[in-house]
């Protein structure tokens, strides 16, 4: 049986499976389920509703076509109760969430509501009177929280994909327990109305899926603007599904990496060597890695927890708790209640101290293209968990609580399995509107590990076939100063450009250092025989955007065909040969980026 969105589809499809049969069959799984992942399914009455919605129509018109989906329990489903992981909290929402009716409108099927830490608040899936969600590799340990219920349900296969939320981590350490990928997208970019709050200003609606591919059309669907949530901010040109090109992606690379000494393993050496082992991976698939402080985004993460953003979570309850705060369960009565004493000037001094380690943290990535960190350092028992609740919560967010005070978007990614039989996972991550790249830098990461899908035996289906350059568009390839980060990329950004892949030219190239500048250039010349091959990136931008972009290129550069290494001739930038005479050859140094770090 399909686990993945897109395999579903085309079983779908094809007429292997009717949507009927195959999620009758779910939700009996469902109601079968002994690892506390559910709150409340739909009823038999309520999935026929559903099926009724796809009656007559096609995967063209709703491209989530019966495609079943589990919902975080402090996100409202019309129809089924809302209660945050608190019983004495449960309300009747007269509508869907937003984002839960947009997936919707896509023909996808929400079979219920998850278990879920009570009022998203932790990081280990123990904290609900229904039960702590138990890993779906091992009972004993903990699934990962605050989304507990969501992940597992797509690490078993029960559904195709989740909705979690992630303040503090929630929507990536549980993907980590559970050998699944979780999307934080940029904040804002899916719509928070529905949400039970956790903080307000830095909530998120989080997907957990099986694929890259799936992820990519779910948050093309789930990423539509939303203007009355007054924290949406909509997506930009650059950023859109058509960005995603995982192929290769990460060969070129530049990802950051902690110092050594930076990295918590909490005593966890199997978690340890999986890192190791993945920075290794990483290499082999061309990235250079470079060494980066961590010490600032550590510190901004302590605020989340011991400065005052602990009174936005109480101000998200505030009448239910103040009306009797021991409806809560013990340990989230004392996080909640910490926010007692808490002072407008103390937040005032907080968010003054963060923008200072924002623009330490900003500095940092603009070098590089991602940072990869582990997901969480080490995982641990229920027991465990249950006996020391507060301090190893702190050490499972270790790596996550930045992240959203900082405006960052992050995808967590399966990297291996521990000797306990415990899944490993790594995060990349970037500044905000970068989702599209870190989906393609994941795509080519999970390809090349190659895992099973979950805690499951399927195996992980291919990637799609990049996507075909949308009519009314062109390819450029470019070598120097127009790539990514560098000076003059603004003037292919400005133009709605989209990056599509690196690659390199035919091995019938040389490169050379022009003189002039700043900005320095490089010029490129074809030299059939002699030559090499010399990195690029290709581009793709409107042909309307062309000709003013031509009318900005200074000689002796121009625009003409390049061979690119895959045999293909695409649009460039070239040089006039009498400029070589007075130009160094930087041929051997195979691109532009190498040849500037060996200057520098």
């Amino acid at each position: 049986m399909p686990i993945t969105v897109i395999e579903l589809l085309a079983a779908y499809e094809s007429g292997q499976l009717s949507p009927a049969e195959y999620l009758t069959q779910k939700l009996t799984e469902t109601r079968a389920d002994t690892r506390n992942c559910w709150i409340e399914s739909i009823s038999d009455e309520q999935l026929n509703g559903f099926l009724n919605n796809l009656k007559g129509k096609t995967i063209k018109e709703l491209p989530l076509y019966g495609i079943p989906f589990a919902i975080k329990d402090n996100i409202d489903l019309a129809g089924l109760p809302t209660t945050a992981g608190c019983k004495a909290y449960t309300y009747e929402p007269d509508s869907s969430a937003y984002v839960v009716q947009a997936l919707i409108n896509a023909g996808a099927v929400p079979l219920g509501k998850t278990n879920l830490d009570q009022f998203a608040t932790g990081l280990v899936g123990t904290r609900s009177p229904w039960g702590a969600v138990k890993n779906s590799f091992n009972d004993e340990y903990i699934s990962g929280g605050s989304s507990s219920g969501s992940a597992v349900t797509v690490a078993t296969g029960q559904v195709c994909f989740s909705l979690g939320t992630d303040t503090a981590g929630s929507g990536r350490v549980p993907a980590a327990f559970n050998n699944i990928l979780g999307m934080k997208a940029t904040k804002g970019m899916v719509s928070c109305t529905g949400l039970v709050p956790a903080c307000k200003t830095l909530d998120c609606i989080t997907i957990f899926a099986h694929t890259t591919d799936d992820l990519n059309l779910l948050l093309d669907i789930a990423g539509e603007y939303d203007e009355t949530d007054c924290y949406a901010r909509p997506n930009v040109a650059s950023n859109d599904a058509s960005a995603y090109q995982p192929e290769n992606a990460l060969k070129g690379r530049k990802i950051g990496v902690p110092a050594p000494e930076q990295l918590a393993f909490f005593g966890n050496k199997s978690a340890e060597a999986l890192f190791n082992a993945s920075l290794d991976k990483l290499r082999e698939q061309g990235v250079e890695l470079t060494e980066i402080d961590f010490d600032p985004f550590a510190q901004a993460a302590l605020l989340l927890y011991e400065g005052p953003w602990v009174a936005e979570r109480y101000a998200a309850i505030e009448s239910f708790f103040e009306e009797d705060s021991s409806r809560c369960l013990p340990v989230i009565e004392t996080i909640i209640g910490g926010a007692a004493g808490k002072t407008a000037v103390d937040a005032f001094k907080a968010i003054y101290q963060l923008q200072a380690y924002k623009v330490q943290c900003d500095a940092i990535l603009s070098t590089v293209d991602a940072v990869v960190i582990p997901t969480a350092g080490t995982i641990y028992t229920i027991d465990e968990v249950n006996a020391d609740p507060i301090k190893l919560n702190s050490n499972v967010g270790y790596y996550t609580n930045f992240m959203n005070l900082l405006d960052y978007t992050a995808i967590a990614l399966p990297a291996g399995i521990q000797t306990s039989g415990l899944p490993f996972g790594i995060t990349l991550f970037g500044p905000a509107w970068s989702d599209r790249k870190l989906l393609s830098f994941g795509g080519s990461w999970q390809q090349s590990l190659g895992l099973p899908l979950g805690a499951t035996n399927t195996l992980l289906p291919k990637l799609l076939p990049a996507a075909t350059i949308q009519e009314g568009w062109v390819e450029l390839a470019v070598c120097g100063a127009h790539l990514e980060g560098l000076p003059l990329n603004f003037q292919l950004q400005e133009r709605g450009a989209r990056l599509v892949k690196t690659t390199q030219t035919s091995a019938n190239y040389k490169l050379y250092a022009l003189a002039g500048g700043p900005p320095f250039r490089p010029g490129l010349i074809r030299s059939e025989g002699e030559g090499s091959a010399i990195d690029v990136e290709v581009w793709t931008l409107p042909q309307t955007e062309l000709g003013s972009f031509l009318q900005g290129i200074p000689q002796p550069l121009g625009l003409g065909k390049v061979e690119l290494a895959d045999g293909r001739w695409v649009t460039s930038f070239i040089c006039e040969g009498y400029a070589i005479e007075t130009a160094e050859d930087i041929t051997h140094h195979g691109g532009w980026r190498n040849y500037m770090q060996a200057k520098s």
